[in-house]
């Protein structure tokens, strides 16, 4: 049987690519190898799945630090309010949330799979589920098709690789995509875990002391060997049994492990800024004034409420303040220490959890290789890309969602324009 495009993988980007494609009223077939199409999707956004995000473009691509700006071109055909329509014209109402982010009114991200699903179906698109591709064919530099496991081989002009990167293998992630890319003639960028906890060997961490303790809306810093801010983001953090964990510390992962590789480092220094609010000078004032107010109360009462209880003490400890000391007891330099250290919380992370336990994959196939405004290789005549294979990378909170059924819309349509 012979189709004009042959989608691989069954996740947002290879689900849109179908449709995209069908759309053109190419004939579709879209192969994957799990049990149902959409896992990925299914399990987004905490089951709810977060669709898109509303910022400007200039914000979601600032959001991608892992080469977002090459979807300016994609976005200048198809961008993230063409998402919100394309999903409300299926019958999918969404809402905004904080910072942009968008989801159907429903909660449901299953929601969203099955009007996708139905949709593909109303136009024709042939799916086939536990059906392993083993390699896509080439030859005489052009693309003929795929061979699967089973030896079958299936002819097309087109082929959309949207088989993922390797994080959350359970959805059927695992790197199948990259050799099928490297022999048409692709570079495949180092892969590296992103959007992922961080790990410590800390005595602090070692010891569980703070483990399970959230910090809400603090500000985490990544520092150089010298000492100086690479990146820092104001979030809420968590402490685990092996490290940190939460917001901040995903969206900090990348550059930990980029500065590890470029200063060839064992350990990266983190700077936790734990009331943000405030500079050094007004802390420090605060605090005073509290310690002056109350010169019976134990230091730990007067302090009460400016930090999480468990944290208090812990930092308390780390300047050698005893927490049941009486205020009037508590030198002016301890107090400041003790201000310094609310804001300069320094400790080293060494690494982080294997990139199975990421939620995004940072690296892939080089955008370079890519055309920006088709997703067409531009090493082999009838190939295309879509979603994580590529070596795209943003935070969470719609971006990398965005990024997927971008780069899927144009990559169905610009295969079915070659194909048909």
């Amino acid at each position: 049987m012979n189709y004009d495009v042959i989608v691989i993988g069954g996740g947002p980007s290879g689900l849109m690519a179908s449709i995209a494609a069908a759309e053109k009223k190419a004939k579709v077939l879209l192969i994957d190898k799990g049990n149902k199409l959409g896992r990925k999707l299914a399990i987004s956004g905490g089951g709810r799945c977060n669709v898109t995000n509303r910022l400007p473009l200039e914000e979601i691509i600032r959001h991608i630090p892992g080469n977002g700006r090459f979807l300016y071109g994609a976005f200048s055909v198809f961008n993230n309010e063409d998402i919100i329509r394309f999903f409300e014209n299926l019958g999918i109402e969404l809402k905004e949330e904080d910072h942009g982010r968008m989801f159907p009114v429903s909660n449901r991200a299953q929601s969203v799979v099955d009007a996708l699903l139905s949709y593909m179906d109303d136009l024709g698109v042939e799916t086939r589920t536990n059906c392993p591709v083993k390699d896509v064919l080439y030859d005489n530099s052009e693309t003929t098709g795929v061979l699967l496991e089973s030896g079958e081989k299936i002819a097309s002009r087109a082929v959309v690789v949207a088989a993922g990167g390797k994080s959350v293998p359970q959805t059927g992630s695992t790197g199948d995509g990259y050799p099928w890319a490297k022999k048409a003639g692709h570079t495949i960028t180092e892969l590296f875990p992103t959007e992922v906890p961080l790990t410590s060997n800390e005595s602090f961490i070692k010891a569980k002391t703070l483990q399970g303790l959230s910090l809400r809306d603090v500000s985490l810093s990544v520092l150089n060997p010298k000492g100086k801010p690479i990146i820092t983001h104001q979030m809420d953090m968590i402490f685990t049994h092996f490290g940190i964990s939460g917001p901040a510390v995903l969206r900090c992962s990348q550059f930990v492990v980029k500065a590890m590789k470029k200063w060839n480092l064992k350990t990266v220094v983190m700077n936790l800024d734990s009331l943000p609010e405030m500079n050094l000078e007004e802390l420090f004032q605060k605090l005073q004034k509290l310690v002056k107010e109350e010169p019976k109360k134990a230091i730990k009462n007067a302090l009460k409420g400016l930090l999480p209880e468990r944290f208090l003490l812990f930092m308390l400890e780390q300047c050698e303040i005893d927490p049941a000391s009486p205020c009037s007891n508590v030198s002016a330099e301890k107090i400041r220490n003790f201000s310094q250290a609310c804001k300069q919380f320094r400790f080293t992370v060494n690494g982080t959890l294997p990139l199975e336990k990421a939620f995004v994959t940072g690296g892939g196939v080089s955008v370079k290789e890519i055309e920006p405004k088709t997703l067409a290789s531009k090493k082999m005549p009838g190939l295309y890309f879509c979603g994580e294979v590529l070596d795209i990378y943003g935070y969470t909170g719609g971006y990398n969602i965005t990024a997927a059924l971008v780069t899927g819309r144009l990559a169905g349509e610009n295969s079915a324009a070659y194909s048909t």
